[in-house]
């Protein structure tokens, strides 16, 4: 039995997972000016799947870069939201951008 196809799902469920509160708490507490650390961890994450030699590392890499690259986009839809009143805004925050 192959069960990269298994683990490459059960991975990008809990990728997803992760992500979704992560991009909230961030743009809660740093706002939308933290966009260029997603990116960075997004590409980094890219760039070492491209070396593991475990294709199921590999592939769960991959997918936790890509996830991030999309997190910069749900960063700035998360600040919208926000101002939308559907999620709370952070009083203390002093700098929204």
């Amino acid at each position: 039995m192959n069960y990269l196809g298994i683990i490459t799902g059960i991975g990008t469920f809990l990728i997803i997972g992760l992500l979704h509160p992560v991009v909230i708490k961030s743009e809660y507490y740093f706002g939308t000016k933290v966009w260029p650390l997603f990116l960075v961890s997004g590409i980094t994450f890219i760039g070492l799947s491209l070396f593991l030699a475990h294709i199921a590392a590999s592939c769960v890499s991959a997918v936790m870069g890509f996830s991030l690259l999309w997190s910069i986009g749900e960063l700035f839809e998360q600040e919208k939201r926000v101002e939308k009143g559907w999620f709370p805004s952070n009083p203390r925050k002093k700098d929204k951008k």
